[in-house]
């Protein structure tokens, strides 16, 4: 898309950015590009980059700032990477050594906090999926039914299910003991794969019961299931481009505390292969528009179980960032696998 010219200039305007806060102008890319360029063609590139999305000119100043775009072609084509030095690969391990689970998974988040300068995140091992023992259904008054969910572990989750007609004691009892009748002893993964044909089995007007039923079972029991640990959420107050925006900070804290969304972002990258990085919104979750996401998912025994993240703005050093979370993904699965295994 881009000639070596354009690449070697954009590539100059992004470090530039990352390293000084400060629009970039035309004589700067000159003097730090290594390129032969007379000022005009400097600004006729420029003008070409921005033509593209790449980058944008506050309206303040006649420098020029990088774009998401302009920072995913930046990360995806130009990036040069910073291995991390061997006295920081230590002192990861020395604060990952094995012990309890948890601790580890602390440690975890607190060092990627404490190493970036950003909010550092690590969604927790997911357990092993618990299976029902009892389902009940409870009325409450004409269209507001409680489900009850009990599991062999113990866990006991209660949803307030919104039904679109009132149904009888009868009825709640028929719905009761069917779905105990179906789905007693299996966990939610493997009643998802046989919900649909078992519930066209059932009376029509019982289905949309189950149909509600059975969703709100299954996002209880997620939401019990995932959990993460995040630290450094104070590191985004004293970052400039985000503490300039009140009403953005209190979203991104909003989001924190709200969990869910943020915890379907790291679960993403359950399913990659390595570092993920969402840029801006790439993420698909308002509140970290301006924000960049790091993840890397972590293993057990070759089985992935979680991830760790780092969240800081769009201008964050990359080439920084993206080593520490690598190193600190593998170095906490050889920390819980070798834990497991003693």
């Amino acid at each position: 898309m881009l000639d070596e010219r354009s690449r070697t200039l954009l590539k100059t305007l992004v470090e530039r950015y990352i390293a000084e806060g400060q629009p970039v102008g035309s004589r700067a890319l000159s003097k730090f590009s290594g390129l032969d360029l007379s000022a005009a063609t400097v600004r006729n590139v420029m003008a070409d980059l921005e033509d593209l999305g790449f980058i944008a000119s506050p309206h303040t100043s006649a420098g020029r700032v990088p774009t998401a775009r302009g920072y995913r072609f930046f990360v995806d084509s130009l990036l040069t990477m910073q291995p991390l030095e061997k006295e920081k690969i230590s002192a990861i391990e020395v604060r990952l050594h094995p012990s309890q689970p948890q601790q580890l998974i602390a440690n975890a988040s607190h060092l990627l906090s404490g190493l970036t300068h950003f909010a550092g995140i690590v969604l927790t091992p997911r357990r092993k999926a618990p299976k029902i023992q009892q389902i009940e259904f409870v009325s409450l008054s004409e269209k507001r039914i409680l489900l009850i969910l009990v599991t062999t572990d113990g866990d006991v989750q209660n949803r307030i299910l919104f039904t679109e007609r009132p149904y009888s004691p009868p009825e709640l009892v028929t719905a009761t003991n069917t779905l105990n009748q179906y789905f007693i002893g299996h966990d939610f993964e493997q009643i998802r794969g046989r919900v649909k044909e078992d519930l066209l089995k059932l009376r029509g007007d019982l289905q949309g019961l189950m149909a509600a039923a059975l969703a709100a079972g299954d996002e209880a029991m997620n939401r019990a299931d995932n959990q993460y640990v995040i630290s450094g959420e104070r590191n985004l107050l004293e970052v400039e481009e985000l503490s300039s925006n009140m009403k953005r900070l209190r979203e991104l804290f909003d989001l924190f505390e709200q969990r869910t969304s943020l915890m379907q972002l790291l679960d993403i990258s359950h399913r990659a292969d390595g570092v993920q990085i969402f840029i801006g919104g790439e993420s698909g979750l308002a509140p970290l528009d301006e924000c960049s996401v790091v993840t890397a998912p972590y293993e057990v025994n070759g089985q992935i179980v979680g991830s760790v993240g780092v969240i800081g703005p769009t201008r964050m050093a990359y080439e920084r960032v993206i080593p520490i979370v690598d190193i600190t993904a593998k170095l906490l699965s050889s920390a819980l696998t070798y834990q497991g295994n003693s």
